[in-house]
């Protein structure tokens, strides 16, 4: 039956996943075989009818009539141990195949750079990345295992119907050509709508994840109401989408059944007058109703499993779009690896944009000297944030260059300028797990003098010392058993494990309260000494002592200088210095 309707459609896309089946290609075959005579094992039951019929129901032969139905039974019995062993392997098989997809997916997504985040929701990540996996891999073995099933059983089935009447058979068979039509328009229809339909399901995932992380949000604005309503919708969607699939689909089990009772009528009629003319026997005609139903029968359901196949191989077909896709940002081949940074880092004549056509950064230039501190400062959404970013390559530049050293950082191994960085952000992400496990994200190497020393640093060594567990107590997802405080100065203790000669401080402090401030602040200066350091503040009296002063206003430097110099100038340095320190 499937052979009809998808055989070049699987052969394709078994050949696609074939490098996910080649490590268990035998216990994927033995599998896949075992389907052979569980479906070939249809027709020799129906063969039995035969015999059956014409010795025991009508020449009344009584050792045919006990012997018989064992014999079935013994069959059946067969078929069963085989379908079992079959289901087990082909379990086994794509269990293992949907791990090495979701593993080699997780790497590509790894690889990706932070601009595809950008532009992809954690919904569209979560299902395209893990979903299609489990059932393409899931769906193509049973469909492989059906296919060969159904196959071997149809060819069985049919040698049944050839042995008692040819006549018959080709009526029989005819029908089923009569079958193909259909199957190539619903798939045209499946397409569209099944796209439509994950776009529909990630958005669901999307709303999910942010009710999670967004929760305290929702329950401080009342947005209650508002997501009910966002989901409301969502869910309306994914209704009506499933309600068009029914509707362009599954008119097609009706329509198998009247082309079956068509067949079958045909072959009533055939056959009372090829029973009456003495050219088939009752026996004969009896086992090939017998058989024509096991052949028919599967199609009453061919809408479902038609749509199943469908779903698979689209699967299949989204895993392969992203397996295809290249990270913008990637390393060439002759790109070197970054010891060490004697010199510094200089911008020359940079210009930035996220989106084609909408410049953030216009024609930066800047030195940052090894050892020294330099602070930016300006406008919210001037380009701080931006350019501390093109630092360790989270983006790439459109014109001009970033220099380390002298050489382009587009020529230095990403991994290895990224080991010379080290970011503390405002909003600091921690994982689930330890405090020893985060702060092993640092330096995975760092003894336990190491994690204590940074501890120390970083102004927690006493808040950890009081924990049931000290270093391995569980901080809950995203640091959530640990106040704002607490969590800056765990990045902070990241970041000194880390021990790279250039810190990153995105407004690590703006986020917290005067008290917490002045514990993390102190913890900053204690990572700041001895490194280059590119700080951006909102709080100018965390940067008074840096050894430049960059004020960023829409993406272009309005000056620099030290915070002296600045304020001579009487610039925007000094209009920002004034509207902090009016009245104080």
């Amino acid at each position: 039956m499937k052979k009809i309707f998808s055989n070049n459609l699987l052969v394709v896309n078994f050949r696609r996943m074939w490098p996910y089946i080649k490590p268990y290609w035998f216990r994927a075959l033995l599998g896949v075989c075992l389907t052979v005579p569980v479906g070939a094992l249809d027709g020799v039951v129906a063969m039995f009818l035969k015999p059956f019929m014409d010795k025991v129901m009508v020449d009344k032969q009584p050792h045919f009539s006990a012997m018989i139905p064992f014999l079935i039974v013994g069959f059946t019995i067969v078929q069963g141990i085989l379908i079992y062993s079959s289901n087990y392997l082909n379990t086994w098989v794509a269990q293992k195949i949907t791990i090495g997809v979701k593993r080699r997916l997780y790497g590509k997504l790894l690889s990706m750079d932070t601009g595809y985040f950008d532009r992809n929701n954690s919904g569209t990540i979560l299902f395209r990345y893990s979903n299609d996996a489990e059932l393409a891999s899931t769906g193509l073995i049973d469909n492989t295992k059906q296919f060969l099933s159904k196959t071997f059983s149809s060819i069985s089935l049919v040698g049944v119907l050839l042995y008692n009447s040819w006549q018959l058979a080709l009526i029989a068979i005819g029908v089923l050509v009569v079958f193909v039509y259909p199957m190539s328009v619903v798939r045209k229809k499946m397409k569209e709508i099944m796209t439509k339909t994950v776009g529909n399901l990630s958005y669901v995932m999307t709303i999910y994840n942010e009710t999670f992380a967004g929760n305290k949000t929702i329950r401080s604005f009342t947005l209650e109401e508002e997501f009910r309503r966002r989901f409301h919708e969502v869910t309306d969607m994914t209704f009506s989408l499933a309600m068009k699939l029914v509707k362009g689909t599954n008119w097609l089990s009706p329509l198998m059944h009247i082309i079956m009772s068509v067949g079958i009528a045909l072959v009533i009629g055939c056959g009372s007058y090829l029973i009456v003319s003495g050219k088939i026997t009752s026996g004969n005609f009896v086992a090939f109703i017998a058989a024509l139903m096991m052949l028919y029968t599967p199609l009453k359901s061919v809408g479902n499993n038609y749509i199943n196949i469908q779903n698979s191989f689209l699967a299949i077909d989204r895993i392969f779009d992203i397996l295809d896709l290249e990270p913008n940002i990637k390393d060439h081949d002759t790109a070197k690896e970054l010891k060490e940074i004697k010199k510094g880092i200089s911008f020359e004549h940079v210009h930035f944009e996220y989106v084609p056509g909408r410049e953030v950064l216009h024609d930066i230039n800047l030195e940052i000297p090894v050892g020294h501190t330099v602070a930016l400062v300006g406008n919210s959404g001037g380009g701080k944030t931006t350019i501390s970013a093109l630092i360790p390559r989270l983006y790439d530049i459109q014109k001009g260059v970033i220099k380390i050293d002298g050489s382009d950082i587009r020529d230095i191994r990403q991994n290895s300028l990224r080991k010379q960085i080290a970011m503390v952000f405002q909003d600091n992400f921690l994982f689930s797990g330890t405090v020893r496990e985060n702060i092993l994200l640092g330096n995975a190497q760092a003894t336990e003098e190491t994690i204590w020393k940074a501890l120390k640093s970083a102004c927690l060594d006493d808040f950890v010392r009081e924990l049931p567990n000290q270093l391995d107590t569980q901080i809950g997802e995203r640091g959530i058993l640990l106040s704002g405080g607490q969590k800056q100065r765990l990045a902070i203790a990241r970041a000194f494990v880390k021990n790279a000669p250039i810190v990153i401080l995105d407004e690590a402090t703006s986020a917290l309260d005067n008290k917490s401030e002045r514990v993390v602040q102190e913890a900053l200066d204690n990572l700041m000494k001895n490194r280059t350091v590119i700080v951006i503040a909102h709080r100018l009296s965390t940067i008074q002592n840096a050894d430049r002063i960059v004020v960023i206003n829409d993406g272009r430097i309005a000056e620099q200088g030290t915070h002296e110099e600045l304020l001579k100038k009487n610039g925007a340095y000094a209009s920002l210095y004034a509207m902090q320190f009016k009245g104080k």
